[in-house]
């Protein structure tokens, strides 16, 4: 019997529509998917996918999928290797993707760059994968006051012989430029420097290329011209994640052979894509045609980060203009996530506003789309209130959260989520977040948002960053300080007297302290008792190790027994002699770093006092299902401390606590520039959802979620004049779109637009007095009576159980089975709670000496070629 797709929709209980059954058949050409919430587009491009891998034979290393996030990539990863492996087993036949181009679109474009599979290059050399920088890493390199007085220099800014001055009003005019206020902050100038290079980079924009009357404008683009250069280095390269795709588009565009390396191109959340991706895809796609993209515009809510909502809306020119093709358009159209009336809420919603364009050709929005409910049940899902005072509301509101769970209609509070424009406001909790969690904290019950403000200001951070205080130094508070500055060292005086509560009420942890606080001490005194020697040599730290140097140094006055016996240590000399027969001498600061160095580094810290009393309960009530707030907001520290291991030093040694030095850096340069940043409201973070909290989220957070009650925390987002940013591109670029004068309503639609199609069971849109509410919304209002949330019959309401992903998830025997076996709570910690492990910078042996080998046949095949052709 021939086994046809139709038959393992049948064993997936799938049953497509129509429209999702063309989406999924469909093969040659390109293909334009309009993906409305809830219409199972994952579920459409992971059976199209298949349905190229196994019925047209297509391998996998042909095609690209890419995606917006990481947890989108995963989920389509887990997904594919469930739907392959189901028909392997019902087979015989075997499908690997792991040479797939399957990802986001930065992790494909760095292994482009890597060419990992030697598809784009002509000899078949692996290139050097650059460092990739983060948007914090970004931050430090700029921010750091060595590269941003190159960078301001580059611009011309750094004049005089008061190189103070000249610095504080480059930072002046450079805020004022581009936000409209004069302001001399460092950290304001470099994070709109960093986000006016993001967009050029984004743009691929050749700053040599451009000449502008504007003076500033002129200036900006010289240093970038010196950015783009200096992430050039001597042996390794670095690159943030806007050059990273500039880059491999020229790599692309440069190698004749790209036009080979995928039959079948396929992007999702097309709508949040930005102009250099776009002209890798249709780079990709020139020879074969075959590109599929799926998107929503009415869900585009990234244009700060570049995406243009135009590469969506006008594909199907673009198509003809790129490809000479005119794409098919399928319209997935039917909502199988929320009630009729949510659906018919939200459409109507967006229809508040004229999409049309003034001279009328066409709209800036995607014309025809007819999103309909699968659901017609006449259920009341879209809920309000009286318009009586706040609190009164807020207490209504948190009262009938209370009463779906005491009830059973819900079987956890993780299944209401309250969703806002933003969570802060310059790094405290805006006035309704904190009224709603006071509301819902009246009634016993726990929010979860870890970036409503500061991420520093959560109780476990405060806890575990003051412990560190105590063990490894004291910040200073010395010199004068801005108000930032000021709030800053207030926040650290609060961690160091919450971790003293915390060692008074526990001995052990009190004695686990004191222990560390003397191993430092120790490091510290021998440090200081070799440097009198050194000193007294006129030795330097930076000169080779003499071996008759140790004899000196081990005869030390003060030296602790530890560290002579290092120093006499048998393998120890041996190790120094074996590296100068080698013609590998040490420095004498590798010597004396070695043997004034602790044998932990800060992560390892943590995972001690995690073991302590206080610590030991959250990782209880999370085992148990009970709270995982505590363990969820406890994986994001190490998640900072991991960040600032790698950025800074994973050894702690006691010429890096000497002088300051270690306060200077964790303290006052890595933690003061994470508390300045605070969390932006456009964080997309993959955080887990803890049983037992209510979340708290941006709508921007919620992107691509889906929850049964959703309470809309606000229904106001002012329109705001147009971006700098986007001024300056359109005027450098010529570029034309949606008009400047409207896009950031256009914007804040979307965005309204995404928060209410998250609901499934019931929107519920809280109104008070003196509330403020876009034009949208009031005339939703008053167009329509919706009812209250006291009229709602809670006994009358649906038990609403927890849901799993049921697109499959795939589990490998040796980082999950034998890890889970190994120890169940590590692997809750890494798998669920995304902890970082303390010794995160090991590498499998195997696979490095695999993959140098295999490095060393490539290179051997392509010297053989040019020898031939010589």
């Amino acid at each position: 019997m021939i086994k046809t797709i139709e038959y393992f929709w049948n064993l997936k209980n799938f049953t497509p529509n129509p429209k999702q059954k063309q989406a999924i058949l469909h093969t040659e050409g390109p293909l334009f998917l309009t993906a409305g919430p809830g219409s199972g587009k994952t579920r459409v491009i992971l059976w199209r996918t298949v349905n190229l891998i196994v019925f047209h034979q297509v391998d996998p290393k042909k095609i690209f999928l890419a995606t917006f996030t990481e947890k989108a990539a995963h989920q389509l990863k887990d997904g594919l290797r469930s739907l392959l492996g189901l028909i392997t087993n019902e087979t015989g036949q075997p499908y690997d993707i792991s040479g797939m181009a399957i990802g986001t679109v930065h992790s494909i474009c760095h292994d482009i760059l890597v060419d990992r599979d030697r598809v784009f290059s002509e000899d078949g050399v692996r290139s050097k994968a650059p460092i990739l920088l983060d948007s914090l890493a970004q931050y430090f390199k700029i921010y750091r006051r060595s590269f941003w007085r190159e960078l301001l220099g580059a611009g011309g800014y750094l004049v005089s012989d008061n190189i103070e001055e000249d610095e504080e009003t480059a930072q002046r005019e450079l805020n004022t430029y581009f936000s409209g206020s004069d302001f001399y902050s460092r950290h304001y100038a470099a994070t709109n420097i960093i986000n006016i290079f993001n967009r050029f980079s984004e743009e691929n924009l050749d700053p040599n290329a451009h000449q502008t009357d504007d003076e500033i404008l002129e200036r900006v683009l010289k240093m970038y011209a010196f950015y783009c250069v200096s992430h050039k280095g001597e042996k390794i390269d670095t690159i943030d994640f806007s050059l990273l795709q500039q880059r491999a588009f020229n790599k692309i565009k440069n190698y004749e052979g790209s036009k080979d390396a995928y039959d079948y191109i396929i992007v999702d959340e097309y709508q949040d894509t930005n102009s250099i991706q776009e002209q890798i895809y249709f780079e990709l796609a020139k020879k074969s045609k075959n590109i599929c993209v799926v998107g929503d515009d009415d869900q585009a809510l990234y244009r700060f980060r570049g995406a243009t909502v135009e590469n969506l809306v006008e594909f199907e020119e673009r198509s003809k203009k790129y490809l000479n093709e005119t794409p098919t358009r399928i319209d997935l159209d039917t909502n199988y996530r929320s009630k009729k009336k949510i659906v018919n809420f939200y459409t109507d919603f967006i229809d508040q506003t004229n999409w049309a364009k003034k001279d009328g050709s066409g709209h800036y929005r995607v014309a025809d789309k007819n999103v309909q409910s699968f659901n017609q049940e006449e259920f009341s899902a879209i809920v309000t209130t009286d318009r009586a005072d706040k609190i009164e509301v807020f207490d209504k509101v948190a009262q009938f959260v209370h009463d779906l769970k005491s009830s059973g209609k819900i079987e956890d509070y993780n299944q209401v989520a309250f969703l806002f424009p933003s969570l802060s406001f310059r790094g405290a909790k805006n006035g309704a977040v904190a009224d709603f969690e006071n509301a819902l904290n009246d009634r016993g019950i726990q929010i979860f948002a870890p970036r409503a403000g500061r991420f520093l200001d959560i109780p476990e951070a405060i806890e575990i960053f003051g412990l560190l205080f105590h063990i490894l130094e004291r910040p200073s508070h010395q010199g004068q300080a801005s108000g930032g500055l000021r709030d800053f060292r207030q926040w650290q005086v609060g961690a160091m007297y919450h971790a003293e509560q915390l060692m008074a009420e526990d001995s052990l942890l009190k004695e686990y302290v004191t222990d560390k606080q003397e191993e430092v001490k120790k490091i510290k005194a021998d440090y200081e008792a070799l440097m009198k020697v050194i000193n007294k040599k006129k030795w330097k730290l930076d000169n080779n190790l003499k071996l008759d140097m140790i004899r000196d140094l081990a005869s030390a006055s003060g030296l602790s027994k530890t560290a002579r016996a290092t120093l006499q240590k048998r393998a120890f000399l041996e190790l120094l002699k074996k590296k100068q027969q080698a013609k590998q001498p040490v420095s004498l600061k590798y010597v004396v770093n070695r043997v004034t160095s602790v044998d932990w580094s800060v992560l390892d810290l943590f995972y001690h006092l995690n073991g302590f009393k206080h610590f030991q309960k959250m990782y209880e009530m999370a085992e148990e299902g009970i709270d995982e707030g505590p363990v969820c907001n406890l994986g994001l520290v190490t998640q900072y401390l991991a960040r600032f291991m790698e950025g800074y030093t994973p050894i702690i040694t006691a010429s890096f606590l000497t002088d300051k030095k270690f306060a200077n850096t964790f303290v006052g340069s890595y933690l003061y520039a994470i508390y300045r940043l605070g969390e932006s409201e456009y964080e997309d973070a993959n955080d887990p959802f803890p049983k037992g909290r209510v979340p708290f989220l941006t709508i921007h957070q919620s992107k691509g979620l889906e929850f049964p009650y959703v309470v809309l925390g606000s229904m106001n987002k002012i329109d705001r004049p147009a971006d700098k940013k986007e001024i300056i591109i359109r005027e450098l670029l010529e570029k034309e779109g949606e008009p400047l004068d409207k896009i950031s309503h256009f914007d804040n639609m979307r965005m309204f637009y995404v928060a209410l199609s998250r609901a499934k069971q019931m929107a519920i849109l809280p109104q008070w007095k003196r509330q403020q509410r876009s034009q949208a919304f009031k005339n939703m209002f008053a167009q329509n009576n919706y009812p209250i949330i006291e009229s709602v019959k809670i006994d009358e309401l649906p038990l609403i159980k927890l849901e799993e992903d049921d697109l499959g998830k795939s589990y490998s025997y040796t980082s999950d089975y034998l890890n889970y076996q190994q120890c169940p709570r590590r692997y809750m910690l890494f798998k669920k709670y995304c902890f970082i492990p303390s010794r995160s910078q090991t590498m499998f042996f195997g696979s490095l000496v695999h993959q140098t080998i295999e490095d060393l046949h490539h290179l051997l095949i392509s010297e053989r070629k040019k020898k031939e052709t010589a």
